[in-house]
């Protein structure tokens, strides 16, 4: 494997990350940018870019819906401890298309459903790096 320079996230000694300068982002892979890729072709991006030092990786369980963490997860599985993945939480599916994800829901009930899920999904038993990913719902200093 090849090493890539590191930065800290976090200044909280024992509960800081240390990651690779360079990420990948996962969305494109399986959500968003036109139909989602080869499954196949995905994970072996993902594990190639493991050996060349990507040690960051971002998904959601919004793209997708569901699918990119389930695919990260799969591909990354053999790299536990090794590298840290960043996934969001905070949008729920639309009432009137469940394959569209733009309700918001951040209630504490919802975020411990989607973290079990989420644990499940990237095969791990705790994550270093998760957060709410949600659009406003109001302007920055509106009252």
């Amino acid at each position: 494997m090849h090493a890539l320079p590191t930065r800290t996230l976090g200044t909280n000694g024992s509960q800081s990350l240390t990651v690779s300068t360079l990420g990948l982002g996962c969305m494109g892979m399986s959500w968003s940018y036109g139909p989602p890729k080869d499954r196949g072709e995905m994970i072996a991006l993902l594990r190639a870019a493991v050996e060349r030092g990507v040690t960051f990786f971002d998904t959601a369980e919004a793209y997708g819906p569901l699918a990119n963490e389930a695919l990260v997860g799969e591909a990354l599985e053999p790299f536990r401890g090794e590298v840290v993945i960043a996934t969001k939480f905070g949008w729920a599916p639309s009432t009137a298309d469940t394959n569209r994800w733009t309700a918001l829901n951040s209630k504490p009930a919802h975020i411990r459903e989607v973290v079990d899920g989420m644990l499940t999904r990237l095969c791990v038993d705790a994550s270093a790096c998760t957060s709410r990913n949600a659009a406003r719902t109001r302007r920055i200093g509106a009252r």
